[in-house]
C-alpha cells in the first residue's frame, strides 16, 4: 500500500512539473517571443476562438438557464415557509455569479473543448503530424497550444458572463410566471443584493479554470502514445482531470476570497 502510494505521488509531482514546463513555453511564446522577432499567427487565435467561445453559446445558455430555474425552485420551497419568497430573486442571482455559473461553465467547457484539444492533439501526436511540424522548423507549442490557450483564456470568462444572464433570465422566468413574484420587484431584489464583487469573483474563477482546461488538454495531447488507443484514453483522461482540478481550484479561491473577507 505505501509503495503504490508513493509511485501514484511520484507520478503526480512528474505530471505537475511536465504541466508547469509546458506553460513556461506557453508563456515565452505569448510574452517573450513577439519581440524577438516571431510573433503569433491572429487567424489561429481567431480560430479557436469561435470553436471554444462561439460554438460553446447554446449549450451553456441551456445548462445555466435550467440551472437558474432549478435553483428558483428549490429556493422557492424552503423560503415561502418563512415568507421571503421575493428573496428568490437575491438567492439565484447571487449563487450563479458567484458559483453555480462559472462552475458549471467550465464543466461544460472541459467536456466540448478540453476534450476536443486531447482529440486533436493526440490524433496528431499518434499520426506523426507533430513531428512533421518540428522537420518544418515549426514550434508545437507555438502553432497548436498558444492559440488554444489564449482562446480559452479570454473566451471562458466571456462565456461565464453569458452564463450568469441566462440563469438570471430562468430565475426570472420561474419566479414571474410560476411563483407570481412582480416583475419589477424581483427586477429590484435581483440588483439590490447582487454586487460588483459577486460578478468579479466569478471571473476570476473563469480565468483560472481557462488555464486549467488549456493546459491539461494540450499536455494529454502532446504526450498521446499507442495509437487510436492512446487516443482514447488521452481524452478521457483530460477530461477527467479537467473536472477535478475545476472543483480543488474553485475550493481554493472560494477559501480565498472567503477568509480574506473575514
Amino acid at each position: 500500500m505505501v509503495s503504490g502510494i508513493g509511485a501514484f505521488t511520484i507520478s503526480c509531482l512528474k505530471e505537475t512539473a511536465q504541466v508547469l514546463k509546458l506553460l513556461r513555453e506557453i508563456l515565452y511564446w505569448i510574452f517573450i517571443a513577439p519581440f524577438k522577432g516571431k510573433p503569433l499567427k491572429i487567424k489561429l487565435i481567431f480560430d479557436q476562438m469561435i470553436f471554444s467561445g462561439w460554438h460553446s453559446t447554446l449549450i451553456v445558455f441551456f445548462v445555466t438557464m435550467f440551472t437558474g430555474i432549478v435553483l428558483a425552485m428549490q429556493a422557492a420551497y424552503q423560503l415561502e415557509k418563512m415568507g421571503a419568497l421575493m428573496y428568490v430573486a437575491s438567492l439565484v442571482a447571487v449563487s450563479l455569479c458567484r458559483e453555480l455559473s462559472p462552475v458549471l461553465t467550465a464543466l461544460v467547457v472541459g467536456g466540448r473543448v478540453g476534450s476536443a484539444i486531447a482529440a486533436e492533439l493526440g490524433t496528431m501526436k499518434v499520426s506523426e503530424q507533430i513531428e512533421a511540424l518540428e522537420t518544418m522548423a515549426i514550434n508545437p507549442v507555438k502553432f497548436l497550444a498558444v492559440p488554444r490557450f489564449i482562446a480559452l483564456f479570454f473566451m471562458l470568462p466571456v462565456l461565464t458572463i453569458f452564463g450568469d444572464a441566462a440563469g438570471i433570465f430562468g430565475g426570472y422566468l420561474m419566479g414571474v410566471h410560476s411563483l407570481k413574484i412582480n416583475p419589477a420587484l424581483y427586477t429590484q431584489i435581483t440588483f439590490k443584493f447582487l454586487l460588483l464583487k459577486d460578478i468579479y469573483t466569478g471571473l476570476a474563477k473563469s480565468f483560472v479554470f481557462a488555464m486549467i482546461i488549456a493546459l491539461i488538454g494540450c499536455r494529454q495531447g502532446l504526450n498521446t502514445r499507442g495509437g487510436a488507443e492512446g487516443v482514447g484514453k488521452a481524452t478521457t483522461n483530460s477530461v477527467v482531470l479537467s473536472f477535478i482540478f475545476i472543483i480543488l481550484a474553485d475550493c481554493i479561491i472560494t477559501g480565498i476570497f472567503y477568509f480574506s473577507n473575514m
